[in-house]
């Protein structure tokens, strides 16, 4: 197996059917072997139902169910665990970044037997920060304002002062990035990122942070009780490495 690409949902019902088929679509036409995970984190609509009607119609894609709500950090990194790929992508499931954005990644990575790769990255992250970035349309100036102080929080509480855009949710790792990396992750909601990416640092892992195409959805909001936690769990990393719970 190729490539797994994981994608997380909570009651994505509406948003989950065009964004698989558009996977199956690409995904189809490449020549490598491929599969889909979709994992609902405890949705309370017919997320599940949907994406096996869906999955049905897709060779090698299954749904992991969860019932209770972990949050997004907890789904990706059960989904990384029980995919199969050499390289694991984890995307949205509102397809923010359309899934051809991996054609960007693929020359960072290690050589691998199908041709791809050669330059050595354990985990390539897409960036919305970076020049080359398209986001269209543009964000808002209070979201990109917010954004902007989360980074610098995240910088300065946590590290990373080399990654731009820890937050995008279009990540791809190797295997055995992934295998090594997500058991040792505590956050289980938002924050999740910077815990993988720290992680992934201080094991020794090369990362690279690509431009990539966004589709921004205007009508996303970002509610003030999710930023304080955001950033409680800033706090919660950096002290989960002082006691050592990464090494």
């Amino acid at each position: 197996m190729h490539l797994s690409v994981i994608v997380p949902a909570y009651n994505e019902e509406k948003r989950l059917p065009i964004t698989l088929r558009e996977f199956s679509d690409y995904l189809r036409k490449q020549n490598f072997e491929s599969e889909i995970v979709v994992v609902s984190d405890g949705s309370k609509d017919k997320t599940v139902e949907v994406a096996k009607s869906l999955i049905s119609e897709i060779k090698n894609s299954r749904v992991i169910e969860f019932k209770e709500n972990r949050g997004k950090g907890f789904g990706v990194k059960e989904g990384m665990m029980g995919a199969l790929g050499d390289f694991r992508l984890f995307t949205d499931a509102d397809n923010s970044t359309p899934i051809s954005q991996i054609e960007k990644m693929w020359p960072w990575f290690p050589a691998s037997a199908k041709g791809y790769g050669g330059k050595g990255y354990d985990i390539v992250i897409g960036s919305r920060d970076l020049k080359g970035a398209i986001l269209d349309p543009p964000q808002p100036p209070f979201r990109r304002f917010t954004g902007e102080i989360f980074k610098y929080l995240r910088k300065i509480v946590v590290g990373l002062w080399e990654i731009e855009d820890s937050q995008c949710g279009f990540k791809c790792f190797t295997k055995r990035a992934a295998e090594d990396i997500f058991p040792k992750c505590k956050i289980n909601r938002f924050a999740f990122d910077p815990e993988i990416l720290l992680v992934a640092k201080k094991s020794g892992y090369k990362i690279k942070e690509i431009p990539i195409y966004w589709k921004n959805d205007l009508q996303s909001r970002v509610k003030l009780k999710s930023m304080v936690k955001m950033l409680l769990d800033l706090f919660k990393i950096r002290l989960n490495e002082i006691k050592g719970y990464y090494d």
